[in-house]
């Protein structure tokens, strides 16, 4: 299983971010590899979504989200091409007035066509050019 964790501090209320981390058809508009996220089932406190991305190859996998308005989104895998297994979250924490803490982590196990280290290289490599284009979209969205 790879795994990859970080913590950032982003220019906007938790409230902010939470809107805009739980806006998920509009990843495609701001992060590259997400050619596009449909939400096929949803309830009072969670959602199911089908992911198409494109990292060396396109695949399409679904996860089911739970949210925790304005502190929480934690996300498990379903199904789909690729992975085996998938779960992380993103921890919102106010920090000070005009800012807030985020913790992202996600563990993955992927299917026998995926060795170990190239595993962790997908799961981490990733991982800080999501983060600038959260804080772009923070900047575009609220001017921050």
């Amino acid at each position: 299983m790879a795994s990859a964790q970080t913590t950032e501090v982003f220019n906007c209320t938790p409230a902010e971010f939470f809107k805009l981390v739980s806006d998920y058809e509009k990843y495609s508009q701001f992060l590259p590899e997400v050619k596009s996220v449909k939400i096929t089932k949803k309830d009072t406190t969670s959602k199911e979504m089908e992911y198409q991305v494109s990292l060396i190859k396109t695949f399409k996998y679904r996860l089911k989200v739970t949210e925790k308005e304005n502190e929480s989104v934690n996300f498990e895998f379903i199904d789909g091409e690729v992975f085996k297994s998938m779960k992380g979250s993103w921890t919102i924490k106010a920090k000070g007035t005009s800012q807030c803490e985020v913790d992202y982590k996600v563990e993955a196990g992927f299917g026998l066509l995926v060795p170990g280290p190239m595993a962790k290289t997908l799961v981490s490599v990733n991982l800080p050019l999501m983060m600038a284009n959260f804080k772009k979209r923070v900047k575009e969205v609220y001017g921050k």
